[in-house]
Formats: C-alpha cells, sequence, structure tokens
C-alpha cells in the first residue's frame, strides 16, 4: 500500500504494532494517517497470525487531536476518506483486543483512540487532556467512547475545565489499566500480550463481544443470553481442547477458524 509513511505497521510474536508517525506533529489525526490506521486495523484483525493489536506513537506524544489544518475524514491523495469514527468503531468493534500505549501526550481526539481501546498502558509521564473547550469546540465524538470510562461525575470536570492528567491519574479516572515508567511502557505492553498469548483465540474474540455487548436487558434476559452463549464456547472445538489440555496438564492446542 503506498503513502504509508503518516503510520508504521509491525508484527511481532503475534502483536501487531501500530505506530503513529508524524512526530513533527505530535501525531496528529490527518485525513491519511487515519486512513491508514483504519486499513492497518483491517489487515490485523484478518490476519490469522495476530492474537493483539497494539496503537501507540512515535516520538515524544502520543497523539495531540485532529490536524486542523487536514482534519479526519478529508480525502487523500488516494481519494479515500476515512473518518475518525469509523476507526473508533473498528477498535470496539473488531474481533481482536486492541491495546493502546501512551507514551506521551494524549490530547482531543487522540483520547478517541484511549477511549476506543480495550486496555490501555499509559506512560506515567504521559499528559492527558480533554483540551477542545480552550478552542471553542466540543470534545462531541470521542465522549462516545470516554465516557462509559469516565462516567459522568469525571467527565463532566475533565471536559469542562480541559485539566491536563498524567498517567496515574488517568488509571484512577477509568481511563487506563496501567501506568509505568515510559522506559518500562514496551516492556509493559509485552507482557500484556504474552498473557492474551495463553488464552484461545476464538476466546479472546468472544470475551471481547462479550464484554461489550452485556448488559443488554433485563437480568433475566442477560442471563438466558449469556448461558446458551456459554454453553455454545463449552461444545466448540477450542473449548473441548481448553478442557482436554487442563485435565491432561499440557498447554492447548489452539486452532483458529
Amino acid at each position: 500500500m503506498p503513502g504509508q509513511d503518516h503510520t508504521l505497521y509491525a508484527l511481532r510474536d503475534g502483536g501487531a504494532w501500530i505506530t503513529l508517525n508524524r512526530p513533527e506533529a505530535r501525531n496528529a489525526l490527518s485525513a491519511p494517517l487515519v486512513t491508514e490506521v483504519y486499513d492497518h486495523l483491517v489487515r490485523a484483525n484478518e490476519d490469522e497470525a495476530v492474537r493483539a493489536i497494539v496503537i501507540t506513537g512515535a516520538g515524544k506524544g502520543f497523539c495531540a487531536g485532529a490536524d486542523l489544518k487536514n482534519p479526519p475524514g478529508r480525502a487523500s491523495p488516494s481519494g479515500r476518506a476515512v473518518p475518525f469514527t469509523e476507526v473508533m468503531t473498528l477498535i470496539q468493534e473488531g474481533p481482536k483486543p486492541v491495546i493502546v500505549a501512551v507514551n506521551g501526550a494524549a490530547f482531543a481526539g487522540g483520547l478517541g483512540l484511549v477511549g476506543a481501546a480495550d486496555m490501555v498502558i499509559a506512560a506515567e509521564e504521559a499528559i492527558f487532556s480533554f483540551s477542545e473547550v480552550r478552542i471553542g469546540v466540543i470534545p462531541a465524538v470521542i465522549a462516545v467512547v470516554c465516557l462509559p470510562k469516565l462516567g459522568r461525575h469525571h467527565g463532566m470536570r475533565l471536559m469542562l475545565t480541559a485539566e491536563r492528567f498524567d498517567g496515574k491519574a488517568a488509571v484512577g479516572y477509568g481511563l487506563a489499566h496501567r501506568a509505568v515508567p515510559l522506559a518500562e511502557l514496551e516492556a509493559a505492553v509485552e507482557d500484556e500480550l504474552a498473557t492474551l498469548r495463553l488464552a484461545g483465540p476464538i476466546a479472546l474474540r468472544e470475551c471481547k463481544k462479550l464484554v461489550r455487548t452485556i448488559p443488554r436487558g433485563t437480568l433475566a434476559e442477560d442471563f438466558s443470553f449469556t448461558s446458551e452463549w456459554s454453553r455454545r464456547m463449552f461444545l466448540s472445538e477450542e473449548g473441548e481442547e481448553g478442557m482436554s489440555a487442563f485435565r491432561e496438564k499440557r498447554e492447548p492446542r489452539w486452532v483458529t477458524d
């Protein structure tokens, strides 16, 4: 695929690493960058060798938000225009777990990637901010993925004030799962990937779907829905293999569907 210099893609031990690669612009979300990220997500989700996807940034910043000179959704030289909402949707609805590794400043739209991710590991030194109100706009579309993590209590204050906070505070607010020193960030992500590799690939897909789906109705409806889901997984080829491996005290021989 031509023109991939706005991002980098690498496959390492079952992890598909997507790196935002505009360090001179603090990895701002330009139209070409967003299109490339979308294409990489599609590629990783379709690759049976990929167990999980990692999104991080090059240089000192993670993502400064939308590029106001060339915003997402504007047609690229190829003629394609991928809205940023499609990237966030694919992160949430795609079958593979997505880990966001926040290596530096994550402002405005950059927090859309954080909010959409399944797992977030942040550098303690990273700075976060819903900075939109400072330029007279609001964090509208990213609120869809960030508010479920923040809740209205934290979300209201952080979005009204544009306050800057670090990686440890992001954990406290529910935006990140772990905060580690920047020098340990990649190793922390590799630890998470190693843990995910222990799981069945189909089980990972179904578990992500489960967490994104429940609750969906009344308690009785949810119990009925999940009981049937559980039955299908126990009777699946992967479920049978996992239980056999446990009984026989050996490593499971996972297969992909």
